[in-house]
């Protein structure tokens, strides 16, 4: 062929690919049978889509009601103990609605809770799923059955639990079978009867073997082979072969071990005590999330109290308030008054309408509570895991205590470095770092390995049972297995490893060094961690101390607001007190009412609180951690596991075994101090003694000696005699008869009232709505005493002293005037009616 003319076609071939490439490609690709619907196409790779997942919503989710709110008050009460709020919190309780930490200030998590991830939380499967997590990898083996050597887990925050960590001591079978043809000329002569120039053969093997793991780090392994060979060699003459094919049937047993790295029971199961570790430290988180969940029950339910207090303080305020402006608008069309202080006494009993409005509901405005009654509850219902509104309003039924409680300061420092799980977590994870460095100075070791083999090997034409007796190997008709059995053919093998660590084992020395400084650095958190929990224990009872002295101080407070409203009360009636003094009074007293009960809070969640830091909150709960129940038959299996142990012939590895790392269960508050000072004993109740009266502090203090500061008893009335509903707490008593149409001034807030107002500092207190009814016109010197009368204070704290009470009492009896009418306008104002001066003699 012309060189020349291939090569010209060629080039034109090529010419003629670039055109057809480049010049003439049409902009979209034609398909043939292409579909017109593009049913296989879509439009866009991303987009947001709504997962195909059923989950079934709780019955508090799905039957709430409207929330309780200004203007919607329908509910009943729902009388709870602090027991029944905590029984309730544990039965809903699959995820903890809580924080972490120890923190004495705690903090709503609903925000949190739902912006997060469920592994961010803290639930009940935590310690069942790191019991039952494994590793990604799995048992190996080699081509010979072989289970390979340890994988060199080291650290203590290996995936996996106990299970998968024993599961690199369970033995593994592996098998397999291969066939395999051969096809090929060989360079061989023709006349070559023993290997023949074209090579056929069909070849078999078979493998099973069975491997396991020993906790000393050997391998043990017992395996099984059959191979069969046929091939075209000649067996003419016996020259080649004897027979076509033949069977080769082995049996092996092997043993390899280290003799350096990766020897002895210590160090190959520090991959499972590091495993259990980890078991330890989720249970310890989990009695830490109980135990947060249960102070934040604790401290929702005193928080819930004070918010139901906090609207009685309202309440009395509002009708203190009320009354003021009702005298100051009886002055005022008397002539006696001024616009001024009518206009005063008006704003004070809105600013109070207003902070009974934020008590019960809750308002963002700066000085109001952000809950109120209702949010507090909403609060309360959160962490017992039931729906935000049902119908019902929680209402605390245990009232707090005003016992004083005395703390031995060297019993609780025991018990709480003994119990704490915050510093048991710690020393867990100290046990871990100990365990690491051991296995960290073992790698550095040469790995020695030994191996030694032996084999059963029988050969024959057939692989069964000869049809004849006992022909020998390899003639025609003889038995592979049946070689086998006989014994006659073994061979033995033994092979020494040495692999020493690289040059100078610069990875294994910064192991060792960084094992050692995690050790280190572990301990010194726990020193630490001792040092800041014994600061937090200090601040605790010092509070404790604190919120105490406050009730006292509070409750004074309180007794002398109270007798100054009185007394101011009663003589601006009369005239003789601006009404200036009597609305800052009025405030001081609500100020100091709201303040005791805001101790009293206090002072029972710091008791709580110093329980919570010693970490016996839940054994004074009667809240105890066990083991949930199994299924029988795993009951079973453990009988059987356990008989089958005491059975068998125990065995003693030494030095090697692995050491102490538990002590056994966790004590109580007992075993803590007694490992102290040997010595346990309780908080105890004391006598209220004040130390504020000793005169060596109160002259520190530049407080005068003489003051009467001995705890006073405040009988307040128990939340749960108030009534069935609201309309029972802001209402007032039934002693007034006299009615007057409503202003309604509250109807956003509750219901219409009918009767005259009553202020009284105790808890059941009168309606903002209710003013006085007129008196009939000629009996003008008997309406103003007999309403007088009735604004009287009934005292909770102590009664006025006598010549007081006497000198209000002739106060009254002397003094009178008509009651004038009042008819609510377009701006809630009262409508001035003229009446006779009040007398001012």
């Amino acid at each position: 062929m012309n060189p020349q003319l291939v090569r010209i076609t060629a080039q034109l071939q090529l010419a003629l690919a670039v055109f057809m490439a480049v010049g003439c490609s049409p902009a979209q690709p034609f398909f043939l049978n292409e579909s017109p619907d593009l049913k296989y196409y879509l439009n866009s790779a991303t987009k947001i889509e709504y997962p195909d997942v059923d989950v079934a919503s709780l019955p508090d989710t799905t039957e709430s009601v409207e929330p309780l709110r200004i203007g919607n008050h329908n509910y009943q009460f729902w009388d709870l103990s602090m027991e029944q709020c905590v029984h309730i919190a544990l039965n809903n309780a699959k995820f903890f609605v809580t924080t972490g930490g120890n923190s004495e200030s705690r903090q709503n998590v609903a925000a949190q809770f739902t912006s997060s991830s469920a592994d961010q939380l803290g639930s009940i499967y935590d310690v069942a799923i790191s019991q039952t997590t494994t590793q990604s990898v799995g048992l190996t083996v080699d081509g010979a059955g072989n289970r390979t050597l340890p994988r060199g887990v080291l650290r203590a925050n290996q995936i996996g639990g106990v299970e998968d960590a024993l599961a690199e001591f369970d033995a593994q079978a592996s098998a397999f079978i291969s066939y395999n043809t051969t096809d090929r000329p060989r360079n061989t002569g023709f006349a070559n009867t023993v290997n023949p120039p074209l090579s056929e053969a069909d070849d078999v093997t078979q493998q099973a073997a069975l491997s396991k793991r020993s906790a000393t780090g050997g391998v043990f392994t017992v395996r099984e082979q059959i191979i069969y060979s046929r091939n075209n060699v000649d067996t003419t003459g016996g020259f080649a072969r004897s027979t076509p094919s033949d069977y080769t049937a082995i049996l092996e047993a092997q043993i390899q071990h280290p003799l350096m790295r990766n020897r002895g029971t210590m160090v190959n199961r520090i991959p499972v005590v590091l495993a259990s570790l980890n078991e330890d430290i989720e249970l310890t988180d989990y009695e830490i999330q109980v135990r947060n969940l249960v102070r934040d029950v604790e401290v929702a339910y005193w928080d819930l109290h004070v918010a139901y207090r906090n609207v009685a303080t309202a309440v009395v305020g509002r009708n203190s308030a009320q009354a003021t402006q009702y005298f100051a608008k009886l002055q005022f069309d008397g002539g006696t008054g001024t616009q001024q202080e009518y206009a005063q006494a008006k704003g004070q009993y809105f600013q109070f309408k207003s902070r009974l409005s934020a008590a019960l509901a809750g308002s963002n405005l700066p000085g109001d509570d952000r809950f109120g009654v209702y949010g507090r509850e909403r609060l309360l219902r959160e962490v017992l895991g039931i729906a935000p509104t049902d119908g019902r309003l929680i209402r605390p039924t245990d009232e707090p205590s005003l016992a004083r409680v005395e703390f031995d300061w060297d019993e609780i420092n025991s018990e709480m470095l003994y119990l704490s799980p915050e510093l048991r977590r710690g020393r867990i994870i100290v046990k871990q770092r100990e365990l690491e460095t051991i296995s960290a100075k073992n790698q550095i070791l040469p790995e020695v390995n030994l191996s030694l083999l032996y084999r059963w090997v029988g050969v024959g034409d057939e692989l069964g049972p000869s049809k004849r007796s006992r022909v020998p190997a390899p003639a025609a008709g003889s038995s592979a297995i049946g070689e086998l059995t006989g014994g006659d053919f073994q061979e033995a093998g033994i092979r020494l490893d040495f692999t020493p660590s690289a040059m100078g084992a610069r990875r294994e020395r910064s192991r060792i060094r960084n094992s050692q400084l995690r050790e280190q650095h572990s301990r010194a958190y726990i020193q630490e961690a001792e040092r800041l929990l014994v600061s937090q224990m200090s601040d605790a009872i010092a509070k404790v101390y604190t919120h105490y002295d406050q009730i006292n101080i509070n409750a004074q407070q309180w007794q002398a607001a109270e007798t100054e409203v009185t007394a101011r009360l009663a003589e601006f009636e009369l005239g003789r007190s601006p009404i200036n003094t009597v609305l800052q009074s009025q405030q001081r007293r609500a100020d100091a009412e709201l303040a005791y009960f805001r101790a009293l809070g206090e002072y029972n969640k710091s008791i709580g609180y110093v329980d919570y830091l010693k970490g016996t909150s839940l054994a004074n709960s009667s809240i105890t951690l066990a083991e949930g129940p199994w299924n029988k038959k795993a009951y079973w299996d453990a009988l059987e596991r356990a008989r089958e142990r005491s059975a068998g012939r125990h065995k003693v590895y030494g030095v090697s075994r692995p050491g102490v790392v538990r002590r056994g269960p966790v004590g109580d508050a007992a075993t803590a101090h007694q490992m102290r000072s040997g010595v346990a004993t309780d908080g105890s109740l004391v006598p209220p003694v004040d130390e504020l009266a000793d005169p060596s502090i109160m002259d520190a203090m530049g407080t005068e000696t003489d003051v009467d500061m001995q705890p006073t008893h405040i009988p307040s009335q128990p939340l749960s005699e108030l009534g069935n509903n609201m309309m029972d707490v802001l209402s007032p008593s039934p002693e007034p008869t006299t009615t007057v149409p409503s202003d309604n001034f509250d109807s956003k807030i509750f219901h219409e009232p009918t009767t005259a107002p009553v202020p009284t500092p105790a808890l059941k207190g009168p309606n903002v709505n209710e003013i006085p009814a007129p008196e009939p016109e000629p009996d003008t010197q008997a309406a103003l005493p007999r309403v007088i009368r009735q604004l009287n204070y009934q005292e909770p704290i102590q009664q006025a002293t006598e010549p007081t009470r006497r000198q209000i009492g002739d106060v009254n009896a002397s003094s009178g005037a008509n009651v004038p009418s009042q008819v609510p306008d377009d701006d809630n104002t009262f409508q001035p009616v003229r009446r006779k001066p009040i007398p001012t003699h």
